[in-house]
């Protein structure tokens, strides 16, 4: 660790507050910022500075944008209203319509029901998701067919998916869940027990 050098301490130290970024890499990053040009350190300075400003939440399906109203994904027209694909973060967006398949809404929860790290259902976008739902099946049009809860498969995804399914079951309205098992390409040999036993769970037909 970098002694007796505060200024540079103190960028190591934001550094590794990052997700993924541990002490060795934020002491590298730190050391790549400080040897860089000072044209590249205004740039992040900058960037930093501006993301903060003009970036916020999309005041229907709570991602990110710049717009002034909707984001890119709530303002496209071509998109089917009847679905919504609830989601973790953000960044799921983009995963899941580039697989191309998804043609609907998204509503972005901003986390997982956590205990444990002292996050509940009231700090997530949940009342949000019920109140769209709620609005959806009430007004007149398409009616909301089906929620798709694309969350991951670990403790505080079943928690959140056994919570807004409890949730909405008394909706008139489908709810279903992301698959999840093999993948594509996968050896049975090197799959974990879990892992198989979603996918025996989660079969199709042929």
């Amino acid at each position: 660790m970098i002694k007796h050098v505060p200024s540079l301490e103190k960028l190591v130290h934001e550094l590794s507050r990052l997700p993924g970024i541990g002490p060795k890499s934020a002491e590298r990053l730190g050391y790549y910022i400080l040897r860089s040009s000072d044209e590249y350190a205004e740039q992040l300075r900058e960037s930093l500075k501006r993301v903060k400003e003009v970036v916020h939440e999309c005041p229907s399906c709570y991602s990110f944008t710049e717009s002034d109203s909707l984001c890119h994904y709530c303002s496209d027209t071509s998109r089917q209203n009847d679905l919504i694909c609830v989601v973790e973060d953000p960044a799921d967006i983009a995963r899941i319509d580039a697989a191309g398949v998804f043609r609907g809404r998204y509503h972005v929860l901003h986390g997982t029901i956590s205990p444990l790290d002292g996050v509940s259902p009231e700090d997530l976008r949940i009342q949000e998701l019920m109140e769209k739902v709620h609005k959806g099946l009430c007004e007149e049009g398409p009616k909301i067919r089906e929620v798709i809860l694309a969350l991951d498969a670990d403790l505080e995804g079943d928690t959140t998916v056994l919570y807004l399914a409890k949730a909405l079951q008394d909706k008139d309205i489908k709810v279903t869940r992301i698959a999840h098992g093999v993948p594509i390409g996968g050896d049975i040999n090197y799959i974990d027990q879990r892992t198989l036993g979603r996918a025996l769970e989660n079969r199709i037909n042929v």
